[in-house]
């Protein structure tokens, strides 16, 4: 007599002995295929099978068989949607701009962008780094720009080799102003923003803080900000700031207009 156990219930293949859920595999839907324990999300199709993408932007294809499929551990027959698949967001950079899939950095022009120091050139990097590469615009720090007359001439700026200059501070009656006001080919473009320094580009929100602090007259800006923050030195304080940076989101509005003015100036096309 068959008993109530009489059959080995590891016989087999036991996914296929459940009811297991059909799910339309959309993109972006994250599966894991059982055998190979190959999980990623939906992609395309290919052939009739279901493109996945891993993590490291690895793809493997897999045929759409019955209860082949985990989703959250569980069994799963994936088929293809009867309705066409809705697009994939387009990704934008950390500027805002929509990224361009597949294209290589290019050979740096002629034409640059220079930026009052090394905190400045990181910044710009952190949101604008992808645009630049694709326009193959080079971003040099300078050392202050006390001699930036000098500098430009000696660059020798010309319809083919522009020069966008990023200028701290640039306020009306200030130092800055006075020393831009020196510079005068229309082959150069000087912008500017009226922070301090530039980590006061960076939106206090980003920090966690209600406000940069106001430091006394007197006192260099970033030590009065490192001692009212109770930060120890100021390179701990820039790390901070940077990390606190993803996109053109956390940044004031002010060094945004600049540095897109700048990079449209130095990539126009030469009339």
């Amino acid at each position: 007599m068959v008993g109530r156990y009489g059959e080995d219930v590891l016989a087999g293949d036991w996914r296929r002995r459940k009811v297991v859920p059909e799910v339309d595999a959309e993109p972006d839907l994250v599966v894991e295929d059982a055998d190979s324990g190959f999980c990623g999300a939906v992609v395309g199709f290919e052939s009739g099978a279901v493109v996945l993408e891993d993590r490291h932007g690895r793809r493997r294809n897999f045929p759409l068989l019955p209860a082949a499929f985990l989703r959250d551990g569980e069994p799963v027959t994936l088929r293809r949607p009867t309705r066409a698949p809705v697009p994939a967001a387009r990704r934008r950079t950390a500027s805002g701009s929509i990224a361009v899939a597949g294209v290589r950095a290019q050979v740096a022009k002629a034409s640059r962008i220079w930026v009052e120091g090394v905190h400045d050139a990181a910044l710009v990097e952190r949101i604008w780094g992808d645009d630049l590469r694709v326009e193959g615009v080079v971003v040099e720090p300078l050392d202050g720009i006390d001699e930036l007359a000098t500098e430009v001439h000696a660059f020798a700026p010309g319809p083919d080799r522009r020069l966008g200059v990023l200028v701290d501070h640039l306020v009306p009656g200030s130092k800055e102003s006075r020393i831009v006001a020196r510079v005068n080919s229309p082959h150069v473009l000087v912008t500017g923003h009226p922070y301090v320094d530039v980590w006061q580009a960076v939106k206090p929100a980003a920090l966690g803080i209600a406000a940069w602090p106001v430091v006394p007259p007197g006192r260099p800006w970033k030590e009065g900000v490192c001692a009212a923050l109770g930060v120890a030195e100021p390179a701990d304080m820039w790390r901070l700031v940077l990390s606190r940076v993803n996109t053109f989101a956390d940044v004031e509005t002010p060094l945004i207009n600049a540095m897109e003015r700048l990079i449209d100036f130095v990539t126009a096309p030469h009339p």
